[in-house]
């Protein structure tokens, strides 16, 4: 059988237990019947199980058994929920399959350009799993390039991008978009990673890839008309919270955040549907970044 067929059986049985929550296995059966999962061939208990022990390896979700009612139902929900690898190659993994299974419309399907960097990916992440030392060229806009010796230690897509976390020779953390480099090659010298780093930690404060010694603020911002429902259904940050709404078409949210520029940046593509109203240093901050826009017209 081929990988994107198995993959296509994987996804169909975790989006039929997230649709029904809960299915014996004769009621999977019958659905992977009618769907002609596999051509119209049945679903045998053994591939049902073999599939289970591959969903959980590959998605780390766990697939239970209830064993009052011999009912299955997935047990942890919530890890495709968040930001995770296992949520992103099963969103990609879904995209696909959904794709594949439409090629007759694929002209009338508009998708975003891939992530930019991606030649880069397969060395980088080899590097991070041996923890090996990179050797990386690399040119930021306007200024001339340079090679470094780096240690890779986390992988970030933000806004169609890569971006490289790792520490320096100065014991300095940077981030190093993919695009902007011009050679990646795995070296022969080892190094440790520090004992616990979590880069879902290190990155918690910040919104987008930007880390650097902005401190940390309590803002509030107010939405207008369509944006909260944006807000709702698409939360900026894990610490975003609706305070207060109102019948005449606002609400406000607030965030514990670093209010970076990549964070700066997300509240004015909104346009006039977000007024930053805390604190006021980031208010003013604002006001003065769109005036300064303004004279531009």
């Amino acid at each position: 059988m081929k990988p994107a067929q198995i993959f296509y059986q994987y996804i169909w049985i975790i989006n039929t237990l997230r649709t029904h929550s809960k299915l014996t296995f004769e009621e999977l059966k019958q659905m992977w019947q009618y769907d002609e999962v596999a051509g119209g061939n049945p679903l045998q208990r053994s591939s049902f199980n073999r599939h289970r022990d591959a969903i959980l390896q590959m998605f780390s979700i766990i697939i239970d058994c209830d064993p009052k009612t011999y009912k299955y139902y997935i047990s942890n929900p919530e890890v495709l929920n968040d930001d995770s690898i296992e949520r992103w190659i099963f969103s990609t993994l879904t995209v696909h399959g959904v794709l594949a299974d439409s090629a007759a419309v694929k002209d009338r399907v508009v998708l975003e350009n891939v992530p930019a960097g991606e030649e880069y990916l397969s060395t980088i992440i080899h590097a991070i799993h041996t923890d090996r030392r990179l050797k990386i060229g690399y040119q930021k806009f306007g200024t001339e390039g340079y090679v470094k010796i780096v240690c890779p230690y986390a992988l970030k897509l933000f806004h169609q991008r890569w971006y490289l976390l790792a520490r320096t020779k100065e014991n300095q953390m940077r981030i190093y978009a993919l695009d902007r480099m011009t050679e990646a090659v795995l070296t022969d010298e080892t190094f440790d990673m520090p004992d616990g780093f979590c880069p879902q930690a290190y990155f918690a404060e910040y919104f987008g890839v930007l880390t650097d010694d902005t401190p940390m603020e309590h803002v509030v911002v107010r939405a207008y008309n369509k944006t909260p429902d944006y807000l709702r259904t698409l939360p900026l940050h894990h610490s975003q919270r609706e305070l207060i709404s109102d019948d005449t078409g606002y609400a406000d949210f607030s965030f514990d955040i670093r209010p970076t520029a990549d964070f700066i940046g997300q509240l004015l593509s909104h346009g006039d549907g977000i007024e930053v109203l805390e604190p006021p240093s980031l208010r003013l901050k604002i006001k003065e970044m769109i005036a300064n826009n303004l004279k531009r017209y």
